[in-house]
């Protein structure tokens, strides 16, 4: 793929991100997170520019190729490669929150379930478990912390506004769910968005278990 950047984007810098987004990638196919090529990933490059993975793509075999430039308009720039179907829902978090900087989405068999299970309630509440505390801004296991699940569409804009909504109506969002489909979380850096991916994966398996065994 030939990506040819802007005048003010250096190459070190794209090539450093999409090192990092296939870093992590690799990292959650190995976990079974990115079933077939499921999945998307994004590192913010400026403040009108990020990098995406490109669509199709397997997640755990991915290049410097297989990541391309976007604008926040979700615009593919200097490639003729097409960026996920998704990307909309990565740029619209670039946009709302200017200090967020990594945006992931996966498909483990936990999200996938979970989202299922509790669409028909709109979200899933977690609270009393002490690893809500690996989220940024939760301090405590007696916090609430709220995942809407929304429902799967491939209109994106019914996506995006159905995300906008809620955050006009003033609730907090780390991270959400879509119906039969997987998580987005997000964070200043990797690091911090892959711990978020992981606690977000413990603490929703948990809820499954619990669910089984109040059934049984």
């Amino acid at each position: 793929m030939a990506q040819s950047l802007p005048a003010t984007i250096p190459a070190g810098l794209f090539e450093g991100c999409a090192d990092a987004i296939a870093e992590a990638a690799r990292e959650l196919s190995a976990m079974g997170w990115t079933p077939a090529t499921s999945s998307n990933f994004s590192m913010r490059i400026d403040a009108t520019h990020a990098a995406i993975t490109v669509s199709g793509k397997h997640k755990g075999r991915l290049g410097r190729d297989d990541i391309m430039l976007i604008d926040l308009d979700g615009h593919a720039v200097g490639t003729d490669a097409r960026p996920s179907a998704e990307t909309a829902l990565h740029t619209q978090v670039y946009r709302r929150w200017p200090e967020m900087n990594v945006v992931l989405h996966t498909h483990s068999r936990v999200q996938s379930v979970a989202s299922r299970l509790f669409a028909n309630d709109g979200a899933i509440q977690l609270q009393g478990w002490e690893l809500q505390k690996a989220i940024n801004g939760y301090h405590s296991h007696e916090s609430m912390l709220e995942i809407p699940v929304f429902p799967n569409t491939q209109h994106m804009p019914e996506l995006v506004a159905r995300v906008d909504a809620w955050l006009d109506a003033g609730k907090p969002l780390h991270a959400y769910l879509i119906d039969g489909h997987g998580i987005y979380t997000w964070g200043r850096d990797m690091a911090e968005t892959q711990r978020h991916l992981e606690a977000l994966e413990f603490l929703l398996g948990c809820e499954l278990d619990l669910k089984k065994l109040r059934a049984s």
